[in-house]
């Protein structure tokens, strides 16, 4: 059908738009987290871009939904504003009619939503997880940078030096600081190398004090030395099965219904089913009189949007905390959301008005 072919191009030029503006916006905001991440030692400074890429990967989800509801809402609302919608009405069809060519437009988008929040955010956020487990875990010689405090992947030490050689084997005025075995010490030397035996690198340090101070007791004990050596190495990987619950798949979350799993479950499944239902609701908000801006329209299209999804992440705290089901849940928001939608819509499609209803009846005169 001609309008139906008109119909998709002009949803497709309008999402295309919507979704290069939001991607644009996510991606900025994006990168200046990711860049104070990388400040504050978090993140690599060489994997930035992909730790935004998974980033942006695993937000995908909402932004498409937002961009097909926006193009939903825009494109009718303008058939309103020019009175094409006048040419519908005048052929017989009604608000319900429009649902065959929207979905029709919107089903490939629909499973794209459910493929990225059902499968693509979990490994999105296992890779970034993976990407800053391998970072913190590095080596505590990599770690030093000259000038800056570093603290090593056990906490226990920080180090410092003034001035590293192009090989990053030795450095002069070196500061580390210990604190184990109940024992604070803290260790100056004018120069320092490197020096591995075997599998194990020291770091051997010439001309320099050791201070150790007990931490109950408050002994002290300063020693001068002219060589220390002290053993540094890399650090170990924790295990892999305590990933959090964002990054663990979605077979894994059904098969352990426990009640933060059900709580990311009902998240991402409420995903998908909010992608459709976001199709139904643009249909009853696009609705605009010709002779007023639609800009309010818009507007409240937008706040229809963040109260849907300030709902589906206030519900996913509220099945994690245990305070509502899983199913109660789904059923509530989702089930409600729908069906409040399908009312809306046959009100307008066949024209129901409350006054008609309660008009009372009236007979006909003799």
């Amino acid at each position: 059908m001609l309008f139906h072919s008109s119909l998709r191009k002009e949803l497709a030029r309008s999402f295309g738009a919507t979704l290069v503006v939001l991607v644009t916006i996510v991606m900025t905001m994006t990168l200046i987290r990711t860049l104070g991440q990388a400040n504050r030692g978090s993140v690599n400074p060489q994997e930035i871009m992909m730790v935004m890429g998974y980033t942006v990967l695993g937000y995908l989800p909402p932004i498409l939904t937002l961009c097909l509801f926006i193009a939903i809402v825009g494109t009718l609302s303008r058939m309103y504003g020019d009175s094409e919608m006048v040419i519908w009405f005048s052929a017989g069809r009604g608000l319900s009619a429009l649902l065959r060519p929207l979905l029709g437009f919107a089903w490939p988008i629909l499973a794209a939503v459910a493929v990225l929040a059902l499968l693509v955010w979990p490994w999105a956020n296992r890779q970034t997880q993976e990407l800053k487990e391998r970072y913190g875990s590095r080596g505590d010689l990599e770690r030093v940078a000259p000038g800056q405090f570093q603290e090593s992947a056990s906490g226990t030490r920080v180090f410092f030096l003034d001035k590293d050689t192009p090989d990053n084997k030795s450095g002069k005025n070196i500061f580390i600081s210990t604190v184990e075995k109940g024992k604070q010490t803290v260790t100056a030397a004018r120069t320092g190398r490197v020096v591995a035996e075997g599998d194990q690198q020291f770091l051997l340090l010439s001309d320099g004090q050791r201070l150790e101070t007990a931490v109950e007791g408050g002994e002290l004990k300063v020693s001068e030395f002219q060589e220390l050596g002290n053993q540094v190495g890399a650090a170990r990987l924790g295990p892999q099965d305590n990933l959090p619950t964002k990054a663990r798949s979605t077979m894994a979350l059904v098969s352990d219904p426990t009640q933060s799993n059900l709580g990311e479950l009902a998240w991402r499944v409420g995903l998908a089913l909010a992608a459709f239902n976001f199709v139904v609701i643009a249909i009853t908000v696009s609705s605009v009189n010709p002779r007023a801006g639609r800009s309010g329209n818009l507007v409240f299209a937008l706040f229809a949007f963040i109260v849907y999804f300030n709902l589906l992440n206030l519900g996913q705290s509220w099945i994690a905390s245990g305070r509502v089901g899983f199913v109660p849940f789904m059923a509530g928001l989702h089930g409600g959301a729908f069906l409040l939608a399908a009312l809306w819509l046959g009100k307008q499609h066949n024209n129901w008005a409350l006054r008609r209803l309660q008009r009372p009846a009236t007979r006909a005169a003799p």
